[in-house]
């Protein structure tokens, strides 16, 4: 049987339509997967986020040991998917720890609509689609939101 794990990258959304997006899709919990949960928008940076989140009745997770290293931000900044791939499985998802992270987020997905949250709006530019695409052979469809 498959789980679907959704997908979304807050640029370019405030904090309302992210929730807007969730809600419509049945979220249940945001998984935030950024190595570093702060930012300059609005509502964005983790506390802000998980407040307004679990306001709005959803869940929130850091997973900060998903997260991308700044060598693999910046090829995502520079748009050299090839790169940020070898950055991350090298040192994200051939790890202990990002294998351990990647179990973690499954069994969360598993429990709950889950929804991966980054800044980037395509998912092609971003980390999380590599996740996704680790989690599809465990059963997983991957659904993109964009808010």
């Amino acid at each position: 049987m498959s789980k679907t794990l959704f997908t979304i990258g807050y640029e370019g959304l405030d904090p309302e339509r992210l929730t807007g997006a969730l809600r419509s899709a049945g979220v249940s919990v945001l998984a935030d997967v950024r190595a570093v949960a702060n930012s300059r928008k609005r509502g964005f940076s983790k506390n802000a986020l998980k407040a307004g989140l679990e306001e709005a009745g959803l869940g929130y997770a850091h997973l900060r040991a998903l997260g991308t290293p700044k060598s693999g931000r910046e090829a995502a900044r520079a748009d050299d998917a090839t790169l940020l791939k070898r950055i991350y499985c090298e040192e994200v998802l051939e790890t202990a720890g990002g294998i351990a992270a990647l179990d973690e987020l499954q069994a969360l997905a598993e429990k709950a609509p889950t929804c991966l949250l980054c800044f980037e709006r395509d998912p092609a530019r971003c980390h999380r689609r590599l996740l996704a695409e680790r989690l599809a052979p465990r059963g997983f469809v991957v659904t993109d939101l964009f808010g």
